[in-house]
């Protein structure tokens, strides 16, 4: 365990001084579960990437062999049904709510497989979003599972930091793309993980360049990367690139992503997988 700060507010351990002082405890998970490895998978702002990159490992470790399954705690944009083409309905019961199975038995919780049309609007604020996605790490029959995965909302407000002090969270994961504004934003979600005390996995940076598939030159639309050098600046030892490609776009709007075969994030689905 880290050396104590004795700053409460902030740290992410379940002990019993920090919950007597702040009235802040992990939140326990439904009876009928066992979740080995959470981990969150996060980014400082929007549209990097994020629930595909969630998506990919959840398929990885269940291709793998592993009990994988997503909590989607992106409660206003939530875009993991989708992916997997689930829109049916999750069940409700008086032991709990049961997960919805993609294909591949990929457990998924998330609000647009409780609502009636998957385009109604979550117009709610942030207290109320929060509570939900707590309710679906402690009122959810996850059952076993080995890897959990966390699709974190962008940014570093009341979700995530919802997350990171109720949820045992093991890991993090930060997801950014090549423009230089990202490094700013990736630092503030580097320091956010920080504070609560929470190490860092692995950095992925999405939509890194372009490969012509004619002379396999790689192009850098989005400028150059300079992932290596943000990861040594925080001390992040597994940073992946994944290129631009069509084809993952098109796997998540036909909800095929279980089908896609790419090995990008191979290295990091080891990494989670250490110790299972």
């Amino acid at each position: 365990m880290p050396e104590c700060s004795h700053n409460c507010e902030t740290c992410s351990q379940n002990c019993q001084s920090g919950a007597e002082k702040t009235g802040i405890a992990k939140e326990l998970p439904n009876d009928f579960c066992q979740v080995k490895k959470v981990i969150a998978v996060m980014s400082g702002k929007g549209g990097v990437g994020k629930s595909l990159v969630s998506a990919m490992l959840a398929v990885l470790s269940q291709r793998n062999g592993y009990k994988s399954a997503i909590l989607d705690a992106d409660i206003t944009g939530p875009s993991i049904p989708r992916a997997f083409h689930l829109s049916s309905g999750a069940e409700v019961t008086e032991s709990g709510i049961y997960p919805v199975a993609s294909k591949t038995g990929i457990k998924i919780m998330s609000l647009n497989l409780l609502l009636e049309h998957e385009s109604d609007p979550a117009v709610w604020r942030g207290p109320i979003i929060a509570g939900t996605v707590t309710q679906f790490w402690k009122d959810v029959v996850w059952g076993d599972v080995d890897c959990m995965y966390i699709d974190m909302p962008p940014g570093t407000g009341d979700v995530p930091l919802t997350v990171f002090q109720s949820l045992p969270v093991d890991a993090v994961i930060i997801v950014t793309s090549p423009q230089e504004l990202v490094s700013m934003i990736v630092e503030k979600a580097v320091n956010m993980t920080k504070m609560m005390n929470v190490p860092i996995l692995g950095i992925v940076e999405n939509m890194s360049y372009y490969e012509c598939p004619s002379c396999h030159e790689k192009h850098s639309i989005f400028g150059e990367s300079g992932l290596e050098e943000t990861a040594a600046r925080f001390g992040i030892d597994t940073a992946l690139k994944i290129p631009i490609d069509t084809r993952f776009a098109a796997a998540c709007d036909k909800g095929m992503i279980e089908l896609f075969e790419n090995s990008a994030l191979d290295k990091l689905a080891d990494k989670i997988h250490q110790g299972l």
